[in-house]
């Protein structure tokens, strides 16, 4: 294995995924305020789940999204 290559693949593949799912994060939230589903002061429970079948690996992580 080439820990270089592996490493700059894994780093591509995070940033990708934080800037992806903050993108869709912000638009859910402005959707929901929008239609009345959210006030703006919530605290919204958040789960990801990160699967790399080739690796055998299913992780969870829970968080906590603050609006306010």
């Amino acid at each position: 294995m080439d820990d270089d290559a592996f490493n700059m693949s894994l780093r591509k593949f995070l940033k990708y995924v934080g800037v992806s799912s903050q993108r869709e994060i912000e638009a859910a939230v402005a959707s929901a305020l929008q239609a009345g589903a959210l006030k703006g002061d919530e605290t919204l429970a958040a789960k990801m789940t990160l699967e790399i079948p080739g690796a055998k690996l299913q992780v969870s992580f829970d968080g906590e999204i603050k609006l306010a």
